[in-house]
């Protein structure tokens, strides 16, 4: 999955594409280089990070959505915690839908996901963008990470989602300490046991930077490899990366060290 963020403000490449043109020229070079999906966002989920009003999210995202259905063969997400925005962005040519919030944020997300049959992502998060860096406690963060997505995972289904549309997401670096993060890795396999897709996003991440001497997101791609090698080693089955190419052939040697591709 290829990031395709068209903000000014996303932590790692914020503003970089926020012109539509621009934005659907990166993903279709994403998608030449091997992603099989583009991930387009139109708010930073950056920690701090202020909301966005849905008419500009809206405005940001519907010209880059249809530029890539129309242009690229990979798959649409739409990361989004609105189901305004997400049910346009369907109608706009969007194949899945990306909600950080897991259905928390707006309360007729599931519906458009049920309406619609899109795939839906849930992901882990406590608070918002905003605030989630402000209590990072946790007793057994693998645990209480399972148990939410378990709770959201009921609430989507209650909703009228069927369970074959639905894929987890952990939530690297939402919400969370860097130990947290790192044992939410070593750990993937107890999500893995609910039985549904894994989304990993660790790319460029605060957490990898602190282990790498402080480096700067765009100087993290290596530290981003390694995190990739082990999400694959440990069962993700999506990995949401920036640097597509070079993840490529991390997912790739990972895969044939794991024995699931053949040689």
């Amino acid at each position: 999955m290829g990031v395709v963020n068209v903000t000014p403000d996303s932590f790692s490449d914020g503003g970089l594409f926020i012109e539509a043109t621009r934005a659907i020229a990166h993903g279709e070079a994403m998608a030449a280089r091997g992603a099989s999906i583009l991930d387009v966002g139109g708010e930073s989920t950056r920690p701090g990070a202020a909301p966005v009003g849905a008419q500009e999210e809206l405005d940001r995202v519907i010209p880059v959505v249809e530029g890539l259905a129309r242009r690229t063969d990979a798959l649409i997400s739409i990361d989004t915690t609105k189901a305004s925005v997400a049910r346009a962005a369907v109608d706009a040519g969007a194949h899945i839908i990306n909600d950080v919030s897991a259905l928390g944020f707006d309360p007729d997300m599931a519906g458009v996901a049920a309406d619609t049959g899109a795939p839906l992502i849930l992901m882990h998060i406590r608070g918002t963008p905003e605030t989630m860096q402000r209590d990072v406690r946790y007793d057994d963060v693998v645990a209480e990470v399972i148990d939410f997505l378990e709770a959201r995972v009921q609430r989507a289904l209650d909703a009228g989602v069927s369970r074959e549309q639905l894929a987890l997401d952990p939530g690297f670096g939402f919400g969370k300490e860097v130990a947290h993060n790192f044992r939410l890795v070593r750990e993937l396999h107890r999500l893995a046991e609910l039985g549904l897709p894994i989304l990993f996003g660790p790319s460029r991440k605060s957490s990898l930077g602190a282990v790498v001497g402080g480096k700067p997101p765009e100087e993290r791609v290596w530290a981003t490899a390694a995190a990739v090698a082990c999400g694959v080693f440990a069962g993700a089955h999506i990995l949401r990366v920036h640097d597509v190419a070079e993840m490529i052939d991390v997912v790739a040697v990972a895969q044939a060290v794991c024995g699931e591709i053949d040689l």
